[in-house]
């Protein structure tokens, strides 16, 4: 019999909030969490705004020591690590460690560190450069350190697929457990790219909205007028445990995992293919694994990220999957509110897929104002709705051609 796998912990920060209860309610309030950059001058930049985690201080949780030994994207990892350990109550010392492991994405890794010690090495020469500065930039950094933190020695891995990275790494967790390689698994993305190489190079490539007149209007999937995602960092972790493991403990079993499909286009280094067909494979996959048929499903977090390719993408996917179901689906994106976190969006968005499965409300898909045609689902526009949702997938894809789609569902 195949082992079920439950979630029983969430953390995140992110634009929006520090916590997860305090992320719930701004989605639900349609806040955006973008805004013009203060981390550095902008001068220079064509874009001048991004989804920052804003009064961010590390060490009013972590010791000082860990602070500095860990570059911005590991201490996000750490501190939503740390929430959702605490939500699941779960006490490690009480556990066989080496049934207890971590895997983690990452699309970019610790991009600050790397920064900065270039700079230092520019500046002053070699000499100069931290022994610190591989310890903490290179892409492991933030599963090995959240293992080291805990004391779990168990599966211990980085996943790096770009803005699948996050959902990759879930899926890969869930099928460890399924595996019975663990019991418990910690599990989600982390991403911290807000730097001048972070910015500049995503405006080279011309992936970036250029609203800097209305920052928060910025985000707008599946609108007529987006003009590219918003650049944002944060993490979001959720705790996988097997469904006996957790029920033993008496543990609050917050919502199943129930598959997870993961794909790749082949067909471009950035560009999504024009059909979706990898993304449609993915979404197949993960419903087949979950023994679920496209009606079953009520709700989709979409990957919705604002770019004019992907969302009409996204959409003629979600059609060939659902058929004329997905007319009925209630369908929104959390990047309308938060932007894109890149490697970590698959962590954060699975984390309000299982609040809507857990308060039977769906979060709106901000500034929608102007629907495309092209897309023409129902993305529950401007305001939250209240929907029972009993099962429901989450959409993560990335520069690749990486697709990963993950189910998830109440508990029964």
């Amino acid at each position: 019999m195949t082992r079920r796998v439950v979630i029983t912990g969430m953390g995140t920060v992110n634009p929006l909030a520090h916590d997860t209860p305090s992320f719930w309610q701004a989605l639900l309030a349609g806040k955006s969490g973008i805004a013009l950059l203060e981390q550095f001058d902008t001068t220079h930049f064509k874009v001048k705004f991004a989804g920052e985690v804003k009064n961010y201080h590390p060490e009013q949780t972590l010791d000082g020591r860990t602070v500095r030994r860990l570059d911005r994207y590991a201490q996000f990892g750490m501190l939503a690590a740390m929430e959702a350990v605490k939500q699941s109550g779960l006490d490690f010392k009480r556990e066989d460690t080496f049934r207890c492991g971590v895997i983690l994405g990452s699309g970019i890794g610790g991009l600050n560190e790397y920064e900065e010690q270039h700079a230092r090495y520019l500046q002053s020469g070699p000499g100069k450069i931290s022994p610190f500065v591989i310890p903490k930039m290179m892409g492991n950094a933030a599963p090995a350190n959240i293992a080291i933190h805990f004391g779990l020695c168990g599966p211990n891995t980085a996943v790096a697929t770009a803005c699948a990275s996050a959902a990759n790494a879930i899926g890969d967790a869930f099928h460890t457990i399924q595996r019975d390689e663990a019991d418990v698994m910690l599990s989600g993305g982390t991403e911290a790219a807000i730097t001048h190489m972070g910015l500049g190079g995503f405006v080279s490539a011309r992936a970036l909205s250029m609203r800097n007149d209305n920052p928060s209007a910025a985000s707008r999937p599946f609108d007529r007028d987006r003009d590219g995602f918003v650049l944002s960092e944060g993490a979001g972790l959720i705790v996988l445990e097997e469904y006996e493991h957790a029920r033993k403990r008496g543990a609050r079993m917050l919502a199943e995992l129930l598959g997870a499909g993961s794909t790749c286009d082949a067909h471009n280094i950035t560009a999504p293919h024009p059909e979706g067909v990898g993304a449609v494979r993915a979404m197949q996959l993960a419903l087949k694994e979950a023994r679920l048929a496209p009606v079953d499903i009520q709700y989709i977090n979409a990957h919705g990220t604002s770019t004019e390719l992907g969302d009409a993408a996204e959409t003629r996917a979600i059609k060939k999957v659902f058929g004329d179901h997905a007319r009925r689906l209630a369908i929104s994106s959390t990047k309308s509110m938060i932007g894109h976190l890149l490697g970590a969006s698959g962590g954060v968005e699975i984390i309000a897929t299982i609040q809507s499965i857990l308060h039977s409300v769906v979060h709106p898909t901000i500034n929608l104002e102007h629907p495309d045609p092209e897309c023409d689902l129902d993305y529950v526009p401007n305001q939250a709705r209240e929907t029972r949702v009993r099962f429901a997938i989450s959409n993560s894809f990335g520069f690749g051609g990486h697709n990963c789609c993950v189910a998830v569902g109440a508990v029964s």
